[in-house]
């Protein structure tokens, strides 16, 4: 018998090693994954053995702290700020041996250990605890409920706002020490403001300032948000600064690297992914860095030691959270400088009419600066109304009259062009070219849109409308009412065919063009930042923006104007002082703001307006909406305070099914209407705590058509 014979035979009296492998991770796959304990019989914690503990339900009517007991395993790590699992919704008739079991897991953090409990029936144990990183404050904990409480919402739901999602790797890691303090910066250009210096004076020695910056035009606004950050961190304090999106955040960065160097802040956006934000993020909590630059969710950002709050633009409506209690990140952080008595800086080339309110009241100081100064920094701004284009031959190509004609050609000689349109998109609305009736969908009366060129679409059921013709008159030509971005870079192409056309919009948007000669049509809010400064600008399509049914229209119009203008070049230089045309009626009140930069008193003049009609930002405002039926019985049953004035309900559009939908959009083809409570300063919080205290019990009993609460609207109509 040959060797190999031997060996096969010894081989088959035991499994081969390979299929005994295979056999023994079957048997452990086939293993069910034990359930988080019960803790049934188990010794609970000799020291605080009771855990107060806020869980992720966001349900008004469950709004409170829950009452765990601690099993004497978990003593060392269930401490206040972790993360921990828990079972919730078992009946107090699912009692073993002296403990509650059922009900589902669900996540929380524990607030506090305590000796007893002021529930006096068997409390169920902690399941586990998630992790021992305490991730929730005493400091945040306050705040959270403060926010709650202004918004009629759960603190579950700001919890969720406050604390990013946990990452294993990202807690594993460590933070870096701390860094010393740095050196008090420079003035550099806040020399430029009345009051610059002696702001970052107060900073540096420790001070609790509260400013509202009308900043200059131009690119220097991160470099003196950066320096206003050193002069706080020179002090030995935090500072937090909110900005509305990521390319700002990246402006801010960019600055504050280059005066401070590297490690002395964090960089919170939705860029940067969730397991690298988490770790920026508990970099913050651990105290390993002091300073933070972020987006809304940055609102909440655990800086310890808090010295500086600073929120920039704060009109744009990114700053204002979607999900709820959907509150604003600038009255968060009025909130944090309220409670943290620290110091507080509101900035932005424009001035909303909450921040003149800000000055008006005293609460805040202006920061701005000499009339002079503005002069130099800004561009020469001109208008075109109606009655010019009218008698404008050249104003019926592209929509552009002479004066902006020449503006284009005398601005490419020395530099990029931006063309502000104020709508996406190739022709987004349009009508009959002969009797101007708006062109409308045969299947469900939508408006008609080109998203393409040789496209005819709904707006509402995404049909496509070939073979259109008129209701009203049969002809089968259309025009356009609204023409947007892609339309306009087409028609400019065509008039400047030597020059390159550049596009930024919603689907692809530019950070930064280079100094050369271009045109850059951009929608409102996608501007590059052109290197250099853009050697003019055309803000065309003013009517549209100025006409939309809402409070703010003009407000948010002077604030998407000047927004665009300050990347203009000055008039410092008048052989390169930049020109901005802005195609509007000039004698509206927020093109004449525009045409003499004075966004303050544009703010001012509203102000004085809405104080007389009480509506906010003097008064404050509750919107109720849902089912007519819903909103008067809700409205009935809420005991709101008795100078509250509830005006409508009014019907609100209903959205058409497949239709595109906006957050705080009506359920689809259904019919619902809007009621608005208002009450005059000072009943804010009653009615706050009326409405949150009816939506609960609406929601304990359960059924129901849906009713939607929303404290302080942005659009109210």
């Amino acid at each position: 018998m040959s060797s190999e014979n031997e060996k096969s035979e010894e081989a088959a009296d035991e499994p081969p090693e390979q299929l005994a492998l295979i056999r023994e991770t079957v048997r452990r796959a086939k293993v069910p994954r034990a359930k988080p304990r019960t803790w049934r019989g188990a010794a609970l914690a000799g020291r605080l053995p009771v855990a107060r503990v806020v869980v992720n339900k966001g349900v008004l009517h469950l709004d409170q702290f829950f009452d765990y007991a601690v099993p004497e395993e978990l003593d060392a790590v269930a401490q206040p700020g972790v993360r921990v699992r828990v079972r919730f919704g078992a009946g107090a008739h699912q009692v073993r041996e002296g403990r509650r079991e059922g009900g589902r897991l669900i996540d929380g953090f524990l607030v506090e250990r305590r000796t007893d409990s002021d529930y006096q029936g068997a409390l169920a144990a902690l399941a586990d605890v998630v992790s021992p990183e305490p991730v929730l404050s005493p400091e945040l904990l306050a705040l959270a409920r403060a926010v709650a409480d202004r918004y009629a919402g759960s603190l579950a739901d700001v919890l969720q706002l406050a604390i990013p999602p946990r990452s294993a790797r990202a807690e594993g890691r460590s933070s870096p020490e701390p860094l010393p303090p740095p050196p008090v910066p420079g003035t550099g250009t806040w020399a430029r403001y009345r009051q610059g210096p002696a702001f970052l004076e107060s900073l540096a020695r420790g001070g609790a300032p509260r400013a509202v910056w009308n900043a200059l035009p131009g690119p220097h606004w991160a470099e003196e948000l950066a320096r206003a950050v050193g002069a706080t961190l020179a002090s030995g304090r935090g500072a937090l600064v909110v900005v509305p999106d990521g390319r700002a955040a990246g402006r801010v960065d960019e600055a504050l690297t280059g005066l401070l160097g590297t490690g002395r802040h964090a960089v919170l956006t939705a860029e940067t992914g969730p397991e690298k934000r988490y770790a920026q993020w508990l970099a913050v909590r651990r105290g390993a860095v002091r300073a933070v630059v972020g987006t809304r969710a940055a609102m909440f950002a655990p800086v310890g030691e808090l010295g500086l709050v600073v929120i920039w633009d704060d009109g744009d409506g990114s700053h204002s959270e979607p999900h709820a209690p959907q509150p604003h990140a600038r009255d968060v952080l009025l909130l944090r400088a309220a409670h943290d008595r620290c110091a507080f800086l509101l900035g932005s080339t424009s001035c909303t009419v909450e921040a003149a309110q800000l000055v008006e009241s005293g609460w805040a100081r202006p920061l701005a600066a000499d009339r002079d100064q503005v002069r130099a920094a800004a561009p020469l701004v001109r208008t075109v109304g109606d009655t010019d284009l009218a008698r404008d031959e050249a104003a019926r190509a592209a929509r552009l009259p002479s004066l902006a004609w020449q503006a284009v050609r005398e601005g490419l000689k020395t530099g990029p062009v931006l063309v502000q349109v104020p709508r996406r998109g190739y022709v987004p609305r349009l009508a009959c070219e002969r009797c101007r009736t708006p062109a409308r969908c045969g299947h469900c009366a939508g408006p008609l849109e080109a998203p393409g060129q040789r496209e005819l679409r709904c707006g509402w059921c995404g049909r496509d409308a070939p073979g259109w013709h008129c209701v009203a008159c049969g002809s089968a030509r259309l025009r356009a009412q609204v023409v947007g971005a892609r339309r306009t870079a087409e028609e400019l192409g065509r008039a400047f065919p030597a020059v390159p056309v550049r596009t930024s919009g919603r689907d692809h948007v530019l950070d930064a063009v280079p100094g050369r000669p271009a045109l850059v049509v951009a929608t409102p809010g996608a501007e590059p930042v052109a290197e250099g400064g853009y050697a003019a600008a055309l803000l065309l399509d003013g009517w549209a923006m100025l006409g939309r049914p809402d409070l703010r229209a003009g407000e948010e119009a002077l604030r998407r104007w000047i927004d665009a203008a300050s990347l203009v070049r000055g008039q410092g230089d008048p052989a390169t002082g930049g020109v901005v045309v802005v195609v509007a009626e000039p004698t509206l009140r927020p093109v004449q703001a525009l045409v003499r930069w004075d966004p303050v008193g544009h703010a001012q003049r509203e102000l004085a307006e809405r104080a007389e009609l009480g509506f906010p930002p003097v008064s404050r405002m509750a919107a109720v909406s849902g089912p007519a039926e819903a909103v008067e019985s809700f409205l009935a049953a809420a005991g709101l305070p008795g100078d509250a004035e509830v005006l409508g309900p009014v019907a609100l559009p209903v959205v058409r099914p497949g239709a595109a939908r906006r957050p705080g959009d009506t359920p689809p083809g259904e019919r619902w209407e809007r009621a608005l409570v208002r009450v005059p300063p000072g009943s804010g919080a009653a009615l706050a705590a009326a409405l949150k205290k009816a939506q609960a019990a609406r929601l304990a009993r359960g059924g129901g058509e849906p009713v939607r609460v929303r404290v302080d609207p942005p659009d109210i109509g």
